[in-house]
């Protein structure tokens, strides 16, 4: 499939998602079950199925899918869900590998994976092949585009929850302090750079007297669309190869030194800690940074540090390297004993009206058309302003090639090579050019 073709289904899926239907009728035409009564015989009642559904997030998330499934098992009294949700992806993946690694009857039905995760266990035979119960998943909702990272040598693993975009969030309240201009999406790096240092330098403190820096950093949520810019095509190519340079690299790793020495970055010792923290830890959420990169659908948690929009990240090349990404995919365990229902209850998550009014677009702006119909008027503020930048990124982005089976220590891989950049191990050329050794080794391994 040529990247001409998969744009064009990009277009198609955002002409679809924009649409504000006067009605919403359901994504989900699974029929009822039990079955009705007929006139002269009665349909026995199904058996009693109990399902197990795993997935990370917080508290409050937990707290909305246990809505959506009280309803999904109110209309399905036989089946019973076990919820079992972590705290972050690791804890689920560590789950995970251990379960699979004894065969896969201990894991959930129907579980969360993140990134190239489904091609990872799709290939290792962990997860249901969707095509299995297309009908009840209603796999043809789902443009190509938005399922590259769940496909394995032509087979379908997982649906995603919903679209993200990267974005860079900026915090208009600190600017304004500062006396610096809120920037436009036309910014330059070197614009970045020159904000993000003025902050730093300004001496500012929030309301609770911590101090405020220019940019609150972690190398992972940026670096692929610094990639995106500067390349044709991101990290990876089409056939799943390595595809960035080190010089590509080292240009990133310089602009971070450009900002540590103009104290627009924190010290490196704040840096590497705060890699992990959940966003709403985070220096920029505390009011303690002018500037950040992460996820569109972040922009909510992300004002509460102050007045904040979302624009594409700066650019000097005239691409903004910005690709749409799904937040997460839902998939099947292959050794499920009742893949029906939990094909069922996936297709709940995704599709139907009901939940999507509860999820909205805390998961991502849903890829199927109807769900987007659903989700799309009831989003306001700050939500309403993140699916607007999605739908601008549809017009603008890139179709970035997926990330390849053997590419899942991409995170990693940045985080050492930023962390020896910033505390002078090493310089940028060298750090860049052992991080995409590694990388390439490990997914040459991978074939």
């Amino acid at each position: 499939m040529s990247l001409r073709f998969r744009k064009s289904g990009v277009l198609i899926a955002l002409a679809a998602a924009s649409m504000l239907l006067g009605g919403c009728s359901s994504g989900s035409d699974t029929p009822s079950t039990p079955p009705s009564q007929g006139t002269e015989t009665t349909a026995a009642a199904p058996e009693p199925v109990t399902l197990e559904m795993s997935w990370w997030g917080s508290d409050e998330r937990a707290a909305m899918f246990a809505q959506v499934i009280d309803l999904f098992t109110a209309k399905y009294p036989y089946i019973t869900v076990k919820q079992t949700p972590v705290g972050g992806p690791d804890d689920l993946f560590n789950r995970l590998a251990t379960d699979f690694g004894s065969g896969g009857s201990t894991a959930p039905d129907v579980f969360a994976l993140g990134g190239a995760k489904p091609q990872e266990y799709g290939a290792a035979g962990a997860l249901l092949d969707l095509a299995t119960v297309a009908d009840i998943a209603h796999i043809n909702k789902y443009p190509d585009f938005s399922t590259t990272n769940a496909v394995w040598e032509g087979k379908l693993y997982g649906l995603p929850t919903g679209g993200n975009a990267t974005a860079a969030f900026v915090n208009t309240d600190i600017l304004k302090a500062a006396g610096i201009d809120i920037p436009t999406d036309k910014w330059t790096w070197d614009d970045f750079v020159a904000i993000a240092n003025k902050v730093g330098a300004a001496g500012l403190t929030n309301d609770t007297g911590q101090p405020v820096y220019g940019i609150d950093l972690r190398v992972q949520d940026i670096i692929g669309t610094f990639a995106g810019q500067e390349t044709q095509y991101g990290f990876y190519d089409w056939d799943g190869n390595l595809s960035v340079t080190p010089d590509v690299i080292t240009k990133w790793y310089e602009i971070e030194l450009q900002l540590k020495d103009g104290k627009g970055l924190p010290d490196p010792t704040i840096v590497t800690s705060n890699w992990a923290l959940p966003p709403d830890q985070q220096l920029y959420t505390l009011g303690q940074a002018a500037l950040t990169f992460g996820y569109s659908n972040l922009i909510g948690t992300y004002a509460g540090g102050g007045e904040t929009i979302i624009l594409p990240p700066p650019t000097a090349t005239g691409k903004n390297g910005v690709a749409l990404l799904p937040s997460a995919f839902w998939a099947i365990n292959a050794a499920t004993k009742h893949p029906t229902e939990a094909a069922m209850l996936m297709d709940w998550f995704l599709n139907e009206p009901s939940a999507a009014q509860l999820i909205k677009d805390t998961r991502g702006v849903p890829f199927n058309p109807d769900t987007a119909a659903v989700v799309t008027p009831l989003l306001e503020g700050t939500s309403k302003a993140a699916a607007a930048y999605v739908e601008s990124i549809l017009d603008t982005g890139e179709v970035a090639p997926p990330q390849p089976n053997g590419a899942a220590n991409l995170n990693k891989y940045s985080q050492d090579a930023e962390s020896q950049v910033l505390f002078g191990d090493k310089s940028p050329a060298d750090a860049s050019k052992d991080f995409l050794a590694k990388l390439d080794a490990d997914i040459k391994a991978s074939k």
